[in-house]
Protein backbone atom coordinates (compact mmCIF):
# COMPACT_ATOMS: atom_id res chain seq x y z
CA UNK A 1 0.00 0.00 0.00
CA UNK A 2 1.37 3.68 -0.79
CA UNK A 3 2.32 5.99 1.91
CA UNK A 4 1.53 9.29 1.27
CA UNK A 5 4.04 10.03 3.90
CA UNK A 6 6.98 8.09 2.60
CA UNK A 7 6.59 9.13 -0.58
CA UNK A 8 6.45 12.97 -0.05
CA UNK A 9 9.71 11.93 2.29
CA UNK A 10 11.45 9.81 -0.56
CA UNK A 11 10.84 12.40 -3.00
CA UNK A 12 11.68 15.74 -0.99
CA UNK A 13 14.94 13.87 0.99
CA UNK A 14 16.10 12.79 -2.52
CA UNK A 15 15.55 15.81 -4.59
CA UNK A 16 17.01 17.66 -1.82
CA UNK A 17 19.84 15.31 -1.29
CA UNK A 18 20.36 15.36 -5.31
CA UNK A 19 20.58 18.82 -5.35
CA UNK A 20 22.89 19.40 -2.23
CA UNK A 21 25.37 17.07 -4.48
CA UNK A 22 25.37 18.96 -7.45
CA UNK A 23 26.10 22.08 -5.67
CA UNK A 24 28.46 20.46 -4.07
CA UNK A 25 29.75 19.28 -7.28
CA UNK A 26 29.93 23.08 -8.26
CA UNK A 27 31.01 24.81 -5.07
CA UNK A 28 34.35 22.05 -5.27
CA UNK A 29 35.50 22.44 -9.03
CA UNK A 30 34.98 26.28 -8.46
CA UNK A 31 36.99 26.12 -5.76
CA UNK A 32 39.74 24.57 -7.42
CA UNK A 33 39.24 26.57 -10.24
CA UNK A 34 39.54 29.26 -8.25
CA UNK A 35 42.75 27.87 -6.13
CA UNK A 36 44.40 27.14 -9.28
CA UNK A 37 44.33 30.69 -10.24
CA UNK A 38 45.48 32.19 -6.64
CA UNK A 39 48.22 29.92 -7.28
CA UNK A 40 49.03 30.86 -10.47
CA UNK A 41 49.05 34.58 -9.38
CA UNK A 42 51.31 33.46 -6.19
CA UNK A 43 53.89 32.82 -8.98
CA UNK A 44 53.76 35.39 -11.31
CA UNK A 45 54.02 37.93 -7.63
CA UNK A 46 57.32 35.81 -6.14
CA UNK A 47 58.73 36.06 -9.49
CA UNK A 48 58.52 40.25 -9.63
CA UNK A 49 59.15 39.81 -5.97
CA UNK A 50 62.55 38.53 -6.32
CA UNK A 51 65.68 41.08 -5.44
CA UNK A 52 67.72 42.84 -7.67
CA UNK A 53 70.89 42.17 -5.78
CA UNK A 54 70.26 38.19 -5.34
CA UNK A 55 73.59 35.48 -6.26
CA UNK A 56 74.72 32.45 -6.05
CA UNK A 57 75.98 32.68 -2.56
CA UNK A 58 72.07 33.23 -0.81
CA UNK A 59 71.46 29.73 -2.45
CA UNK A 60 69.62 27.43 -0.14
CA UNK A 61 70.77 24.28 -0.13
CA UNK A 62 68.62 21.02 0.67
CA UNK A 63 69.37 17.87 -0.40
CA UNK A 64 66.10 16.28 -0.71
CA UNK A 65 63.25 18.93 -1.71
CA UNK A 66 60.02 18.28 0.40
CA UNK A 67 57.05 18.55 -2.13
CA UNK A 68 54.36 17.18 1.17
CA UNK A 69 51.87 19.08 2.70
CA UNK A 70 52.35 23.07 2.56
CA UNK A 71 56.40 23.02 3.03
CA UNK A 72 58.53 25.87 2.49
CA UNK A 73 59.67 23.65 -0.93
CA UNK A 74 56.23 23.93 -3.05
CA UNK A 75 58.10 27.06 -4.36
CA UNK A 76 61.27 26.66 -6.34
CA UNK A 77 62.69 29.32 -7.43
CA UNK A 78 65.86 29.84 -10.19
CA UNK A 79 67.70 33.59 -11.80
CA UNK A 80 69.47 33.36 -15.04
CA UNK A 81 71.83 36.37 -15.59
CA UNK A 82 72.26 38.45 -19.33
CA UNK A 83 74.40 35.64 -20.45
CA UNK A 84 71.92 32.86 -19.21
CA UNK A 85 74.35 31.52 -16.98
CA UNK A 86 72.18 30.38 -13.34
CA UNK A 87 72.94 32.57 -10.57
CA UNK A 88 70.59 31.54 -8.19
CA UNK A 89 68.52 28.26 -7.04
CA UNK A 90 66.57 28.11 -4.03
CA UNK A 91 66.47 24.38 -4.18
CA UNK A 92 69.66 22.21 -4.59
CA UNK A 93 68.81 19.09 -6.64
CA UNK A 94 66.47 20.02 -9.09
CA UNK A 95 67.30 21.14 -12.47
CA UNK A 96 64.71 22.60 -14.63
CA UNK A 97 65.65 23.71 -17.91
CA UNK A 98 65.14 27.58 -18.60
CA UNK A 99 61.37 28.07 -20.50
CA UNK A 100 60.22 31.21 -22.66
CA UNK A 101 58.34 33.56 -20.49
CA UNK A 102 54.93 33.16 -19.60
CA UNK A 103 52.34 30.35 -17.80
CA UNK A 104 53.19 26.64 -18.47
CA UNK A 105 52.41 23.23 -17.06
CA UNK A 106 55.79 21.07 -17.86
CA UNK A 107 56.59 17.78 -17.08
CA UNK A 108 60.21 16.47 -15.31
CA UNK A 109 61.53 13.57 -13.16
CA UNK A 110 58.18 11.92 -12.70
CA UNK A 111 57.01 15.38 -11.40
CA UNK A 112 54.59 17.92 -13.43
CA UNK A 113 55.51 21.61 -12.43
CA UNK A 114 53.78 24.63 -12.96
CA UNK A 115 56.22 26.92 -14.31
CA UNK A 116 56.21 31.29 -14.37
CA UNK A 117 58.79 33.19 -16.09
CA UNK A 118 59.56 36.83 -16.77
CA UNK A 119 62.19 38.84 -17.68
CA UNK A 120 63.46 41.57 -15.74
CA UNK A 121 66.32 43.97 -17.40
CA UNK A 122 69.17 41.62 -17.58
CA UNK A 123 67.67 38.79 -15.88
CA UNK A 124 65.49 36.03 -15.92
CA UNK A 125 63.75 34.62 -13.30
CA UNK A 126 61.77 31.63 -13.21
CA UNK A 127 59.57 30.17 -10.60
CA UNK A 128 58.38 26.58 -10.42
CA UNK A 129 55.57 24.73 -8.10
CA UNK A 130 55.18 21.19 -8.60
CA UNK A 131 51.48 20.49 -10.05
CA UNK A 132 50.59 17.45 -6.53
CA UNK A 133 51.40 20.57 -4.13
CA UNK A 134 48.82 22.67 -5.69
CA UNK A 135 46.15 19.95 -6.15
CA UNK A 136 46.38 19.31 -2.66
CA UNK A 137 46.48 23.09 -1.13
CA UNK A 138 42.99 23.43 -3.60
CA UNK A 139 41.81 20.41 -2.67
CA UNK A 140 41.93 21.41 0.75
CA UNK A 141 40.65 24.97 -0.10
CA UNK A 142 37.92 23.49 -1.48
CA UNK A 143 36.85 21.18 1.42
CA UNK A 144 36.89 23.79 3.22
CA UNK A 145 34.50 25.40 1.29
CA UNK A 146 31.65 22.44 1.79
CA UNK A 147 31.58 22.12 5.32
CA UNK A 148 28.78 24.63 5.46
CA UNK A 149 27.09 22.18 3.20
CA UNK A 150 27.89 19.32 5.28
CA UNK A 151 25.78 20.80 8.26
CA UNK A 152 22.94 22.30 5.85
CA UNK A 153 21.80 18.57 4.31
CA UNK A 154 20.34 17.21 8.31
CA UNK A 155 19.08 20.04 8.91
CA UNK A 156 17.13 20.10 5.72
CA UNK A 157 16.39 16.87 6.28
CA UNK A 158 14.88 17.41 10.11
CA UNK A 159 12.68 20.11 8.34
CA UNK A 160 11.29 18.12 5.82
CA UNK A 161 10.40 15.81 8.58
CA UNK A 162 9.05 19.10 10.20
CA UNK A 163 7.38 20.12 7.82
CA UNK A 164 5.69 17.20 6.02
CA UNK A 165 4.24 15.65 9.77
CA UNK A 166 2.65 18.99 10.64
CA UNK A 167 1.10 19.13 6.77
CA UNK A 168 -0.37 15.76 7.29
CA UNK A 169 -1.52 15.76 10.61
CA UNK A 170 -5.19 16.95 9.44
CA UNK A 171 -5.15 13.57 8.48
CA UNK A 172 -4.52 11.86 11.38
CA UNK A 173 -6.54 14.29 13.12
CA UNK A 174 -9.41 13.14 11.43
CA UNK A 175 -8.43 9.34 11.54
CA UNK A 176 -8.68 9.61 15.05
CA UNK A 177 -11.47 10.93 14.87
CA UNK A 178 -13.52 8.63 12.80
CA UNK A 179 -11.64 5.80 15.21
CA UNK A 180 -12.50 7.36 18.49
CA UNK A 181 -16.48 7.31 17.25
CA UNK A 182 -18.82 4.61 18.63
CA UNK A 183 -20.18 2.19 15.44
CA UNK A 184 -23.61 3.85 15.38
CA UNK A 185 -22.48 7.42 15.78
CA UNK A 186 -23.04 9.42 12.39
CA UNK A 187 -22.98 12.86 13.27
CA UNK A 188 -21.02 15.42 10.45
CA UNK A 189 -17.20 15.79 11.09
CA UNK A 190 -16.72 19.42 12.54
CA UNK A 191 -13.14 21.45 11.50
CA UNK A 192 -11.71 23.86 13.26
CA UNK A 193 -9.70 27.04 11.95
CA UNK A 194 -6.66 24.99 11.90
CA UNK A 195 -7.66 22.45 9.30
CA UNK A 196 -6.14 23.61 5.78
CA UNK A 197 -8.60 24.53 3.04
CA UNK A 198 -7.28 21.33 0.87
CA UNK A 199 -9.16 19.23 2.98
CA UNK A 200 -12.65 20.99 3.19
CA UNK A 201 -13.83 18.66 0.01
CA UNK A 202 -12.45 15.83 2.02
CA UNK A 203 -14.33 16.48 5.08
CA UNK A 204 -17.67 17.54 3.05
CA UNK A 205 -17.64 14.50 1.23
CA UNK A 206 -17.19 12.06 4.46
CA UNK A 207 -20.33 14.37 6.35
CA UNK A 208 -22.25 13.76 3.00
CA UNK A 209 -21.94 9.98 3.11
CA UNK A 210 -22.21 10.03 6.93
CA UNK A 211 -25.78 11.98 6.65
CA UNK A 212 -26.90 9.84 3.39
CA UNK A 213 -26.29 6.45 6.00
CA UNK A 214 -28.28 8.32 9.06
CA UNK A 215 -31.00 9.00 6.77
CA UNK A 216 -30.92 5.12 5.80
CA UNK A 217 -30.37 3.71 8.98
CA UNK A 218 -33.16 6.07 10.48
CA UNK A 219 -35.22 4.87 7.61
CA UNK A 220 -34.36 0.91 8.85
CA UNK A 221 -35.11 1.33 12.32
CA UNK A 222 -38.31 3.47 11.93
CA UNK A 223 -39.80 0.82 9.12
CA UNK A 224 -38.84 -1.67 12.08
CA UNK A 225 -40.64 0.24 14.66
CA UNK A 226 -43.33 0.65 12.94
CA UNK A 227 -43.55 -2.76 11.45
CA UNK A 228 -43.67 -4.28 15.46
CA UNK A 229 -45.82 -1.57 16.28
CA UNK A 230 -48.66 -2.15 14.01
CA UNK A 231 -48.11 -6.15 14.32
CA UNK A 232 -48.16 -6.12 18.25
CA UNK A 233 -51.72 -5.27 19.14
CA UNK A 234 -53.29 -6.97 16.04
CA UNK A 235 -51.47 -10.31 17.65
CA UNK A 236 -52.32 -9.72 20.88
CA UNK A 237 -56.53 -9.16 19.74
CA UNK A 238 -55.75 -12.32 17.59
CA UNK A 239 -54.36 -14.09 20.56
CA UNK A 240 -57.35 -12.89 23.19
CA UNK A 241 -59.98 -13.90 20.38
CA UNK A 242 -58.47 -17.40 20.20
CA UNK A 243 -58.84 -17.94 23.57
CA UNK A 244 -62.73 -16.88 23.68
CA UNK A 245 -62.78 -18.78 21.07
CA UNK A 246 -61.71 -21.89 22.33
CA UNK A 247 -63.07 -21.30 25.85
CA UNK A 248 -66.92 -21.35 24.63
CA UNK A 249 -66.72 -23.89 21.71
CA UNK A 250 -67.43 -21.64 18.78
CA UNK A 251 -63.96 -23.55 17.06
CA UNK A 252 -64.22 -26.55 16.79
CA UNK A 253 -60.66 -28.39 16.50
CA UNK A 254 -58.68 -30.99 19.51
CA UNK A 255 -56.81 -29.07 22.07
CA UNK A 256 -53.34 -30.58 20.73
CA UNK A 257 -54.65 -27.84 17.62
CA UNK A 258 -55.44 -24.83 19.83
CA UNK A 259 -51.76 -25.49 21.98
CA UNK A 260 -49.87 -25.34 18.66
CA UNK A 261 -52.00 -22.38 17.31
CA UNK A 262 -51.26 -20.43 20.77
CA UNK A 263 -47.63 -22.00 20.47
CA UNK A 264 -47.57 -20.38 17.07
CA UNK A 265 -48.69 -16.84 18.12
CA UNK A 266 -46.81 -16.30 21.12
CA UNK A 267 -43.57 -17.16 19.23
CA UNK A 268 -44.57 -14.42 16.53
CA UNK A 269 -45.79 -12.02 19.54
CA UNK A 270 -42.42 -12.72 21.17
CA UNK A 271 -40.58 -11.99 17.96
CA UNK A 272 -42.42 -8.74 17.32
CA UNK A 273 -41.59 -7.69 20.96
CA UNK A 274 -37.83 -8.29 20.60
CA UNK A 275 -37.84 -6.54 16.83
CA UNK A 276 -39.43 -3.29 19.16
CA UNK A 277 -36.77 -3.76 21.02
CA UNK A 278 -34.06 -3.89 18.98
CA UNK A 279 -35.42 -0.53 17.15
CA UNK A 280 -35.51 1.11 20.53
CA UNK A 281 -31.57 0.05 21.16
CA UNK A 282 -30.64 0.73 17.67
CA UNK A 283 -32.37 4.27 17.32
CA UNK A 284 -30.66 5.39 20.99
CA UNK A 285 -27.96 6.97 20.23
CA UNK A 286 -26.36 7.93 23.76
CA UNK A 287 -27.48 6.37 27.19
CA UNK A 288 -28.29 8.45 30.28
CA UNK A 289 -26.50 6.96 33.28
CA UNK A 290 -27.52 7.25 37.01
CA UNK A 291 -26.99 5.59 40.05
CA UNK A 292 -28.27 1.71 39.86
CA UNK A 293 -29.00 -0.55 42.68
CA UNK A 294 -28.29 -3.97 40.34
CA UNK A 295 -29.21 -5.85 43.45
CA UNK A 296 -32.61 -4.52 43.68
CA UNK A 297 -32.88 -4.50 39.84
CA UNK A 298 -31.94 -7.95 39.55
CA UNK A 299 -34.53 -9.01 42.64
CA UNK A 300 -37.20 -7.43 40.74
CA UNK A 301 -35.97 -9.26 37.38
CA UNK A 302 -35.93 -12.82 39.30
CA UNK A 303 -38.87 -12.12 40.65
CA UNK A 304 -40.65 -11.73 37.52
CA UNK A 305 -39.70 -14.88 35.98
CA UNK A 306 -39.89 -16.96 39.03
CA UNK A 307 -43.79 -18.35 37.72
CA UNK A 308 -42.30 -19.03 34.55
CA UNK A 309 -39.36 -20.80 36.35
CA UNK A 310 -41.89 -22.69 38.46
CA UNK A 311 -43.97 -23.64 35.76
CA UNK A 312 -41.06 -25.50 34.13
CA UNK A 313 -39.78 -26.51 36.91
CA UNK A 314 -36.67 -25.33 37.15
CA UNK A 315 -34.74 -23.88 40.08
CA UNK A 316 -34.61 -19.72 40.06
CA UNK A 317 -31.96 -17.67 42.08
CA UNK A 318 -30.16 -14.75 42.90
CA UNK A 319 -26.14 -15.21 44.48
CA UNK A 320 -24.66 -12.24 45.82
CA UNK A 321 -20.38 -13.07 45.64
CA UNK A 322 -18.02 -10.83 47.87
CA UNK A 323 -20.46 -8.47 48.85
CA UNK A 324 -19.42 -5.51 51.29
CA UNK A 325 -22.37 -6.36 53.64
CA UNK A 326 -25.72 -7.59 53.91
CA UNK A 327 -27.39 -5.58 52.53
CA UNK A 328 -24.73 -4.54 49.41
CA UNK A 329 -26.58 -2.62 46.75
CA UNK A 330 -23.98 -2.97 44.09
CA UNK A 331 -24.50 0.13 43.10
CA UNK A 332 -23.10 1.03 39.49
CA UNK A 333 -23.62 3.83 37.42
CA UNK A 334 -25.63 2.53 34.06
CA UNK A 335 -28.99 2.92 32.36
CA UNK A 336 -31.53 0.67 34.14
CA UNK A 337 -33.77 0.30 31.70
CA UNK A 338 -31.35 -1.02 29.50
CA UNK A 339 -29.89 -3.41 31.94
CA UNK A 340 -33.26 -4.91 32.68
CA UNK A 341 -33.77 -5.74 28.69
CA UNK A 342 -29.87 -7.37 29.04
CA UNK A 343 -30.89 -9.57 32.19
CA UNK A 344 -34.91 -10.37 30.98
CA UNK A 345 -32.64 -11.49 27.78
CA UNK A 346 -30.66 -13.59 29.48
CA UNK A 347 -32.67 -15.07 31.75
CA UNK A 348 -35.65 -15.52 29.34
CA UNK A 349 -32.84 -17.77 27.10
CA UNK A 350 -31.37 -19.36 30.41
CA UNK A 351 -34.83 -20.59 31.42
CA UNK A 352 -35.74 -21.68 27.66
CA UNK A 353 -32.53 -24.06 27.32
CA UNK A 354 -32.57 -25.83 31.01
CA UNK A 355 -34.43 -28.94 30.95
CA UNK A 356 -37.15 -29.59 33.56
CA UNK A 357 -35.48 -30.38 36.82
CA UNK A 358 -32.28 -27.51 36.44
CA UNK A 359 -31.01 -24.78 37.63
CA UNK A 360 -30.75 -20.99 36.81
CA UNK A 361 -28.78 -18.25 39.02
CA UNK A 362 -27.83 -14.90 38.59
CA UNK A 363 -24.68 -14.12 40.24
CA UNK A 364 -23.56 -10.62 41.29
CA UNK A 365 -19.95 -10.55 42.14
CA UNK A 366 -17.20 -7.38 42.22
CA UNK A 367 -13.45 -7.19 41.77
CA UNK A 368 -12.44 -3.86 43.01
CA UNK A 369 -13.86 -1.38 41.69
CA UNK A 370 -15.94 -3.68 38.78
CA UNK A 371 -19.16 -5.26 39.32
CA UNK A 372 -20.63 -8.23 37.26
CA UNK A 373 -23.80 -9.71 36.27
CA UNK A 374 -23.67 -13.11 35.19
CA UNK A 375 -26.38 -15.44 34.24
CA UNK A 376 -25.32 -19.34 34.86
CA UNK A 377 -27.83 -22.27 33.77
CA UNK A 378 -27.59 -26.00 33.55
CA UNK A 379 -28.28 -26.42 30.22
CA UNK A 380 -26.50 -27.98 27.13
CA UNK A 381 -24.18 -25.08 26.99
CA UNK A 382 -22.97 -23.89 23.40
CA UNK A 383 -20.04 -25.36 21.45
CA UNK A 384 -16.74 -22.74 21.01
CA UNK A 385 -17.09 -22.59 17.79
CA UNK A 386 -20.41 -21.25 17.85
CA UNK A 387 -19.88 -18.40 20.45
CA UNK A 388 -18.94 -15.49 18.41
CA UNK A 389 -21.97 -16.12 15.90
CA UNK A 390 -24.70 -16.14 18.89
CA UNK A 391 -24.66 -12.88 19.02
CA UNK A 392 -25.33 -12.12 15.35
CA UNK A 393 -28.66 -11.39 14.80
CA UNK A 394 -31.96 -13.98 13.94
CA UNK A 395 -28.64 -16.90 14.24
CA UNK A 396 -30.15 -20.05 15.60
CA UNK A 397 -27.53 -22.82 16.77
CA UNK A 398 -28.45 -26.02 14.77
CA UNK A 399 -30.63 -28.55 16.53
CA UNK A 400 -32.79 -26.10 18.39
CA UNK A 401 -35.99 -27.21 19.58
CA UNK A 402 -36.64 -24.22 21.51
CA UNK A 403 -38.80 -21.64 19.82
CA UNK A 404 -37.10 -17.73 19.86
CA UNK A 405 -36.39 -15.35 17.55
CA UNK A 406 -32.23 -14.73 17.79
CA UNK A 407 -32.22 -11.44 18.51
CA UNK A 408 -31.95 -11.81 22.62
CA UNK A 409 -28.36 -12.21 22.73
CA UNK A 410 -27.72 -9.51 19.76
CA UNK A 411 -29.83 -6.75 22.04
CA UNK A 412 -27.98 -7.40 24.96
CA UNK A 413 -24.50 -6.95 23.06
CA UNK A 414 -25.46 -3.71 21.83
CA UNK A 415 -26.67 -2.84 25.33
CA UNK A 416 -23.31 -3.68 26.40
CA UNK A 417 -21.54 -2.08 24.55
CA UNK A 418 -23.28 0.93 24.95
CA UNK A 419 -22.78 0.34 28.82
CA UNK A 420 -18.72 0.24 27.59
CA UNK A 421 -19.05 -3.21 28.95
CA UNK A 422 -18.00 -6.83 28.09
CA UNK A 423 -20.61 -9.64 27.66
CA UNK A 424 -18.72 -12.77 28.23
CA UNK A 425 -19.68 -16.33 27.46
CA UNK A 426 -18.41 -19.67 28.66
CA UNK A 427 -19.49 -23.06 29.21
CA UNK A 428 -19.81 -24.12 33.05
CA UNK A 429 -16.40 -26.10 34.00
CA UNK A 430 -18.19 -28.26 37.06
CA UNK A 431 -21.66 -29.05 36.07
CA UNK A 432 -23.18 -28.46 32.24
CA UNK A 433 -24.93 -25.25 31.20
CA UNK A 434 -23.54 -21.94 29.85
CA UNK A 435 -22.74 -18.78 31.87
CA UNK A 436 -22.79 -15.12 30.49
CA UNK A 437 -21.49 -12.35 32.43
CA UNK A 438 -22.14 -8.40 31.68
CA UNK A 439 -18.48 -7.39 32.68
CA UNK A 440 -16.87 -3.96 33.36
CA UNK A 441 -19.51 -2.27 34.88
CA UNK A 442 -18.10 0.65 37.00
CA UNK A 443 -19.14 0.50 40.61
CA UNK A 444 -20.32 3.61 42.74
Amino acid sequence: MTSIRRWLLGWLIAGLAAAALIAGYGIFHTAREEASELFDYELRTVALSVPANISSTDTLTHSTPDFEGLSDDRLFIEVWDQAGTSIYKSLDGIDLARFPAGLRTIERDEYHWRVFGVQEGDRFVQVAQPVSVRDDLALRLALRTLWPLALLIPAIILIVLFVVGRGLAPLGSISRALATRSFDSLEPLRLDGRMPVEMKPLVDALNDLLNRLNVASQSQRTFVADAAHELRSPLAALKLQLQAAERDGSLIGSKRTFERIEGRLNRLIHLVHQLLTLAREDAQRSARFEPVSLRRLCERTVGDFSLLAEARQIDLGLECQHAHGIDDAYKVRAEAGGIEVLLNNLIDNAIRYTPPGGKVDVILSRSGAEISVGVSDSGPGIPEAERERVFDRFYRSAGTKEHGSGLGLAIALKIAQRHHAALRMENNEERPGLRVTLAGLRGE
